[in-house]
């Protein structure tokens, strides 16, 4: 496993576990996931990864139980992550939350605690109140944020009065708007950007096709699985397979070691199997050339997806058979 360059208490591997299948039924695991689960966080812990990330609103907290209850004893040894919907972001509440996120996760103090979206009314002034308050009393490490533009990011650090160690965003060799600017400010601040859906929800897996569209509620609600979509991605797939058949890896793989390269990223992939968990792990080891980083670019490039509001109506029909 490999780490970012960053000073912190405890050193973050380059892939994460992400937890927000855990408890939520929306993923249509069934009900022996939860003993699944388990057995993922613990194979996860034996390969080295040290960053788990889940948030209250996950299964309604049953994600953070799990989560918990799963690391047992090695909780002190990892970074845990969680997050507040930041639905009443006053300082108070935030706090109330906070204290209720570390109960169900078993710990005495959260190692990243982030604001799961930023409130399009409420300013960041009083959320990083009850942060800088949290920090204080160590209930709270490292301060994020999640779903933030860049010059959000900035201010919520500038009300905090100190670091807010990460930004936590869709990123995907298939959504790469973080490129922009994200990235860039990441690496010259010495931050963090963790990229959730790393995996595009199994788009870039190429088990997908036209004919062969996922199930779940979850991902028959994103856009990039439309027949048309999955068409227009072949080519992106077909990089990925060329890519991967020289590393003797996944396209799975290919799309997260993608990420991987820029020195301040982390992806937090989930899982639905112990085996899917150590194949996203050993993609940390995977060193992309030149000139495969460059292909991959110009196949990234040239997917152009219907998305927006020109995906809503063809989503309508996917989802109504017809």
């Amino acid at each position: 496993m490999r780490f970012v360059p960053l000073d912190t208490p405890k050193p973050i591997s380059k892939i994460g576990l992400g937890t927000w299948q855990f408890g939520s039924r929306e993923w249509g695991y069934g009900p022996e996931y939860e003993r699944r689960a388990a057995q993922i966080v613990r194979r996860a812990l034996e390969l080295g990864v040290t960053l788990f990330d889940t948030a209250e609103v996950y299964g309604f907290g049953r994600s953070e139980r799990i989560l918990g209850a799963a690391l047992g004893d090695d909780r002190s040894k990892v970074v845990l992550a969680s997050k507040i919907l930041p639905v009443l972001p006053l300082a108070p509440v935030v706090q109330q939350r906070a204290v209720a996120s570390a109960a169900r996760l078993g710990v005495r103090s959260i190692d990243l605690y982030q604001v799961h979206q930023p409130n399009p009314v409420v300013r960041d002034r009083t959320t990083m109140r009850g942060m800088r308050l949290l920090q204080d009393v160590g209930l709270v490490g490292e301060v994020g944020v999640s779903n933030y533009g860049l010059a959000r990011w900035r201010a919520a650090e500038a009300a905090l009065g100190r670091r807010v160690l990460s930004n936590q965003v869709r990123y995907s060799i298939v959504d790469r708007g973080p490129e922009r600017d994200l990235l860039p400010y990441a690496e010259q601040a010495g931050r963090l950007v963790i990229a959730y859906s790393p995996l595009a929800q199994g788009f870039v897996s190429g088990r997908y096709d036209a004919k062969n569209p996922p199930s779940g509620a979850i991902r028959r609600a994103n856009p990039y699985f439309l027949p048309e979509n999955l068409e227009r991605g072949a080519g992106l797939i077909d990089t990925l397979r060329e890519v991967a058949a020289a590393h003797d890896a996944t396209p799975s793989q290919i799309a997260l070691a993608y990420l991987l390269r820029h020195p301040s990223v982390v992806a937090i992939p989930g899982a639905s199997t112990v085996e899917q968990m150590e194949r996203n792990a050993a993609a940390a080891d995977i060193d992309l050339a030149d000139d495969e980083y460059a292909a991959l670019v110009t196949a990234a490039r040239a997917f152009q997806p219907v998305t927006g509001l020109a995906a809503v109506p063809k989503l309508i029909r996917a989802r109504s058979g017809r």
